[in-house]
C-alpha cells in the first residue's frame, strides 16, 4: 500500500457542494491531487460527474433543496466547501444545508460568497449570499470561513471566442478596473482554508488577481495571447442581453449580472484591490490575467477553425434579431422580494465600511495596470 493511500485514510473527508461548478470542480481536483478524500455532490450522472469519478472523488447524486438528502450526503464528512447555486430559491438550499449540518458531525465550512454581498443590494442572488453567510456562521460548533472573491476572470474570458474568431472584444464595463481572480486561484485559496480551517475560523478572505485591469487593458493582453488584432468594442447592454439569450443564458442570471456590471462601472471591484491573499494562503502568487487567458484560448469553443468561425459569424448576425428579456417584468412575475431602498455597493456606507483597505479584510496593495504596460 502506498504512502498516499495510507495518508488518505487518516485525512478527514471533505464534502464539496457545487462540485460540477467553476470553482467546485477545481476544488475537487486540487484536493484529490493532494490525496484528500472527497465526496462530491452532483445533480445527475453525466460527463461532469464522470470526470470527478476519474479524479477519485466519491460522487453522490443529491437534491440540494432536500434536508434529508443533504444529511445523507453529509454523513461521514468532517469539512465542507459550500457554493450557493445560482437559483431564485437558493436560500432554501442553504437552509437545507444548515439543517443537515446541525445534525451531522461537520466540523468546518468554507463558504464561497461574493465581494458585493449585502442585505440591500438590488440583486436577489447577492442578498441571498449575504443571508447565507449569516446562516452558515451561526451553526453551533462549526468553524466557518468566508471566501468572497469579486468579479471572476472567467466572466470576461467567456467572451474570448469573439476575440479569437471575430477580432472584437465586447466591453460592458467602460474604463473601470478589476483585479480578476481565476477559478483555479479561488479554488487554491479554498483548499488552503479547508486544510486548516480552525486557523481561519471567523475570517473573511477576498482572493484577487495580481493587477488592476480595465477591459481595454485586457484587450492588449488578448492581442499577445492570440497573436492577432483584437478591437475593443463598447457593447450596449441591450445587445449583450440578446447575445447572452442566444447562447442560452437564463433571465435570472442576467437579472443579477446587469447589476454587477453597474457595480463594476462604479468601481466596486477596484476597491481594496489587488491583494496578496492567494499568495499568503497558498504560498504561491496569484496567476496573472495572461496566464488565465492562454488557458481559455485553447478551449474548444475558442479554437480558430472553420466551424467555429462560421458559428460565431452566424450568431453575431443573429443578435439584432433575437428578442431580449424584460428583466424588470421577469423579477416582478417571479415575485422576487425587493429591499425597500436597494443600494449598489459604492453607494452603501455600511458596505464600504466593511470592505475598505482599513477594514478587517486582509488586503495588501500590489500592482496597477499602469505598471503592467
Amino acid at each position: 500500500m502506498t504512502t498516499s493511500n495510507n495518508r488518505a485514510k487518516i485525512l478527514p473527508k471533505i464534502l464539496v457542494v457545487g462540485a460540477t461548478g467553476k470553482t467546485g470542480g477545481a476544488v475537487v481536483a486540487q484536493l484529490r491531487q493532494q490525496g484528500w478524500p472527497v465526496r462530491a455532490i452532483v445533480r445527475s450522472r453525466d460527463a461532469r460527474s464522470q470526470r470527478l469519478d476519474r479524479l477519485g472523488a466519491e460522487t453522490i447524486v443529491a437534491d440540494l433543496f432536500d434536508p434529508d438528502q443533504m444529511l445523507a450526503a453529509m454523513k461521514g464528512t468532517a469539512r465542507a466547501y459550500h457554493c450557493l447555486p445560482f437559483h431564485p430559491y437558493a436560500i432554501q438550499s442553504v437552509a437545507a444545508f444548515v439543517a443537515a449540518a446541525r445534525q451531522s458531525e461537520l466540523e468546518a465550512i468554507v463558504g464561497l460568497s461574493q465581494w458585493l454581498a449585502s442585505p440591500n443590494h438590488p440583486s436577489l442572488h447577492t442578498r441571498q449570499l449575504w443571508l447565507a453567510e449569516q446562516m452558515l456562521a451561526a451553526i453551533p460548533g462549526v468553524a466557518y470561513v468566508t471566501l468572497n472573491p469579486g468579479y471572476f476572470a472567467d466572466n470576461y474570458l467567456r467572451l474570448i471566442d469573439f476575440a479569437a474568431l471575430l477580432g472584437i472584444f465586447p466591453v460592458l464595463t467602460g474604463h473601470s478596473r478589476n483585479a480578476p481572480p481565476s477559478n483555479e486561484d479561488i479554488a487554491r485559496a479554498a483548499v488552503a482554508l479547508l486544510m486548516d480551517p480552525d486557523r481561519h475560523a471567523g475570517k473573511r478572505y477576498r482572493p484577487t488577481g495580481p493587477a488592476l485591469l480595465s477591459a481595454y487593458d485586457m484587450v492588449k493582453v488578448l492581442r499577445r495571447v492570440l497573436g492577432s488584432p483584437v478591437l475593443a468594442v463598447n457593447m450596449p447592454w441591450w445587445m449583450f442581453e440578446r447575445a447572452a439569450r442566444l447562447q442560452g443564458v437564463a433571465a435570472f442570471d442576467l437579472s443579477s449580472l446587469r447589476y454587477y456590471i453597474e457595480d463594476h462601472r462604479q468601481g466596486a471591484f477596484e476597491l481594496a484591490a489587488p491583494n496578496r491573499v492567494v499568495e499568503e494562503l497558498t504560498g504561491q502568487p496569484a496567476e496573472d490575467f495572461e496566464t488565465t487567458a492562454r488557458r481559455y484560448a485553447v478551449m474548444p469553443f475558442a479554437r480558430r477553425n472553420l466551424a467555429n468561425r462560421l458559428r460565431a459569424f452566424v450568431n453575431f448576425n443573429r443578435v439584432p434579431f433575437t428578442p431580449g428579456y424584460n428583466l424588470g417584468r421577469f423579477e416582478r412575475s417571479q415575485g422576487h422580494p425587493a429591499p425597500p431602498a436597494p443600494q449598489f455597493a459604492m453607494g452603501n456606507d455600511r458596505w464600504r465600511a466593511g470592505h475598505s483597505p482599513t477594514s478587517s479584510l486582509p488586503v495588501t496593495p500590489l500592482l496597477t495596470s499602469g505598471e503592467l504596460a
